[in-house]
């Protein structure tokens, strides 16, 4: 398979640079991600974490990638409808559950709007890539993917190499590399669980966030609708 230009436009192309770069890398490394992925995925306590917060009725997985969470969320929801912006990783996503058992739909998630409202919002390995200045804006795309009712449940990671951080500790933007060395610019934005829980109390959310004995964290919880 061809690597895509870093440039390529296409159906979910950014006017951001860098997020167009980032795109480009996750069309590129879909063939060898989990070769990259930090080891564990979350380990067992993510995965217990998930199983008793019952992601049941109709489930929406943003950034869904090769399709390893949705797998997982298919045995509680009623339906799945996962959400990319790389096709190469919903190529792999479908070939992993079956185009019968999901809806796959190719957007970006910086410019998507949804259809419909969910019962249930799940993300994995995304928020950390999603700009600082984009935070509030993406929230606000949950809110409206949301039942009144609806929760939210989240994995990430705040690991970073030596490696990645071309422009220094402080900075969200990172450098990943292909198994070939082909480089690529990324967001990762490393949030400690206690700052992240602030900051979304104040937009407005009631989500715990807990971290791991590793490198992850966990996010579960709702809307503040009071």
């Amino acid at each position: 398979m061809s690597k895509p230009d870093r440039n390529e436009r296409h159906p979910c192309s950014q006017t951001d640079p860098l997020l167009a770069e980032q795109i480009a890398y996750y069309r590129a490394i879909a063939p060898e991600y989990e070769g990259h992925a930090v080891p564990g995925w979350g380990g067992p306590e993510v995965a217990a974490a998930l199983h008793a917060f019952q992601p049941i009725g109709d489930v929406l997985e943003l950034a869904c990638g090769p399709g390893a969470w949705t797998e997982l969320l298919l045995r509680h929801a009623t339906s799945v409808t996962a959400v990319d912006a790389a096709p190469e990783m919903l190529a792999r996503a479908k070939s992993r559950v079956g185009e019968d058992r999901a809806r796959f739909v190719l957007a970006d998630l910086f410019s998507w709007r949804p259809d419909r409202h969910y019962d249930v919002v799940f993300f994995g390995f995304w928020l950390s890539h999603v700009p600082r200045d984009r935070f509030e804006s993406f929230w606000s795309l949950v809110a409206d993917c949301l039942e009144p009712a609806g929760r939210v449940f989240f994995v990430d990671d705040a690991y970073r190499t030596p490696d990645e951080l071309i422009e220094g500790e402080s900075s969200s933007t990172i450098r990943r590399r292909l198994s070939d060395g082909t480089e690529y610019r990324a967001v990762k934005v490393p949030y400690r669980p206690a700052d992240l829980q602030e900051r979304l109390k104040r937009l407005g959310w009631c989500i715990t966030v807990t971290p791991t004995s590793g490198h992850f964290y966990w996010g579960s919880g709702t809307a503040d609708r009071s």
